[in-house]
C-alpha cells in the first residue's frame, strides 16, 4: 500500500533522540527551548511554545486570549474537528464560516458577510481561527484588516503549513495574527511523533501559554500572590493542563528541522508532477493563491463519483483518504444547530473530495503507479 501520506526518519534523527536518552533530562530539559528558538527562528516570530499536541496548542491559545463562556470562536468547516473543538473546551460558543470554493481556506467575502450580520446582531466573535489547509495559507492580510476593523483576535491554525509561505515570508511570522499554531503529527511536514507549537509576537501571550501548558503553575516570584519562600517554591496561579513536550519529542523536531526546506521543496517538485500530468483526467487540481507558496501537507482532488474511485484506489493498493468530512456535519456538531447546506462551498468540496499519495520520501516510481491506478480508476 502505498500511503497519502509518512513520516520521513533519518539516522540523524535517531541519533538526536538516543542521544535525550542518554542525558539527564527526559522532559523539560534544554532541548525543547532549542527546538522553540528553532521555529520561532524560522517564522520570523518572536516566541515559540511547543506543547504535547497541535490541539494542545490550539487549547492554550484560546486560553491565553481569555475566551470563555459567553464569547464566540469562528472556524472553517473544513478541517480537523480540534479547531472547533477547542472553543467548546473554553465554555464558548463556535460557529462557522464557509470557504474559497477554489483554495478551500476561509473565504474572505464570506467572512466579510456573516461579520457585518454579526455586529448588526451584537454577536460578533472574540477570535477567529483561519485554517492553512493542505498547506496554503489562508488571505490573512484581509482576514488581519477585518480583526483590527471589528476587533477580534486571530489565530492561525496552521497545522498543515510549517514551511509554507504567505507573501514571501513564512507562514508563522504572526504578521496578521495575534497566535500561530503548527502540528507535527506523523504525516506532516515534520513531526515529534506528536507535537504542536504556538507561535506569537506578543511576550506576555508567550508566557501565558507557558503558564496553562503546565498546570498553572509558576516558579516566578514576579508572578505569585505573595513572596517567594524559596528556591523550592511554586505556586498555581491559574487553572492549566499537562500539555509538555517531551526532550525526546523535541529532538527528533529539532533534528527535523535541519530538513523542513528539503521537505517543503520535495513535496512541491511532487505537486508540480502531479498538476502537469493530472492536468488531461476528468479531476479539479487544487488551486493555489499566487501569493501563497503551500507546504503541500495534502494534495486533495475532487472527482465525480468519489465513493468509486477512492475504493477502486484503495483495491489497487494507494492509500488514499478524504480531508475532510465537514466539522458541522458531525453528529457532536449537528447536535448543536447545524446542519447540511448551512456551508455550501465546504460541503460541495468534501462531496468529491480525495487526498491522494504526497509525502517528501514518495519516489517517482511509486507516484507513476498513484497516477496510473487514478487514470484507469477515472477511466
Amino acid at each position: 500500500m502505498i500511503p497519502y501520506g509518512r513520516q520521513d526518519i533519518s539516522e540523524a534523527d535517531i541519533a538526536a533522540v538516543v542521544e535525550v536518552l542518554r542525558s539527564d533530562f527526559l522532559t523539560q530539559g534544554p532541548v525543547v527551548p532549542r527546538f522553540e528558538a528553532a521555529v520561532a527562528g524560522q517564522c520570523g516570530a518572536a516566541h515559540g511554545v511547543a506543547v504535547n499536541s497541535a490541539t494542545s496548542a490550539l487549547h492554550i491559545a484560546c486560553m491565553a486570549l481569555d475566551l470563555g463562556p459567553g464569547d464566540i470562536l469562528w472556524t472553517v468547516p473544513n478541517t480537523f474537528v480540534a479547531s472547533a473543538n477547542v472553543g467548546v473546551y473554553c465554555g464558548a460558543d463556535v460557529d462557522f464560516v464557509d470557504t474559497d470554493p477554489d483554495t478551500y481556506v476561509m473565504s474572505v467575502p464570506a467572512l466579510e458577510v456573516k461579520l457585518v450580520q454579526a455586529e448588526a446582531a451584537g454577536h460578533l466573535p472574540k477570535i477567529v481561527m483561519p485554517v492553512h489547509f493542505a498547506g496554503q495559507s489562508a488571505d490573512m492580510a484581509a482576514i488581519g484588516a477585518l480583526a483590527g476593523r471589528y476587533g477580534f483576535s486571530v489565530i492561525e491554525d496552521a497545522s498543515h503549513a510549517i514551511g509554507a509561505r504567505y507573501r514571501d515570508r513564512p507562514v508563522g511570522n504572526c504578521a496578521h495574527s495575534d497566535i500561530c499554531v503548527f502540528s507535527f503529527h506523523p504525516v506532516k511536514i515534520i513531526t515529534t511523533a506528536e507535537g504542536g507549537l504556538a507561535t506569537t509576537n506578543n511576550p506576555e501571550l508567550a508566557t501565558r501559554m507557558e503558564l496553562h501548558r503546565s498546570h498553572g503553575i509558576t516558579r516566578d516570584p514576579a508572578r505569585m500572590a505573595g513572596d517567594s519562600e524559596g528556591g523550592w517554591y511554586y505556586q498555581m496561579v491559574d487553572l492549566g493542563y499537562n500539555y509538555r513536550m517531551t526532550e525526546m519529542q523535541a529532538a527528533l523536531g529539532l533534528s527535523q528541522m535541519d530538513r523542513l526546506d528539503a521537505f517543503v521543496a520535495r513535496r512541491n517538485e511532487l505537486a508540480a508532477c502531479y498538476n502537469r500530468r493530472l492536468a488531461d483526467l476528468p479531476l479539479t487540481r487544487p488551486a493555489q493563491h499566487p501569493e501563497s507558496y503551500s507546504s503541500y501537507h495534502l494534495y486533495p482532488i475532487q472527482v465525480a463519483d468519489r465513493a468509486r474511485v477512492f475504493a477502486d484506489l484503495r483495491q489497487a493498493g494507494i492509500g488514499v483518504n478524504v480531508h475532510y468530512i465537514p466539522v458541522h456535519m458531525q453528529p457532536y456538531w449537528a447536535s448543536r444547530s447545524f446542519t447540511e447546506g448551512d456551508f455550501p462551498n465546504a460541503e460541495q468540496y468534501y462531496a468529491h473530495a480525495i487526498s491522494i499519495p504526497l509525502y517528501a520520501g514518495l519516489n517517482e516510481e511509486d507516484q507513476d503507479v498513484v497516477i496510473a491506478a487514478l487514470a484507469s480508476a477515472l477511466g
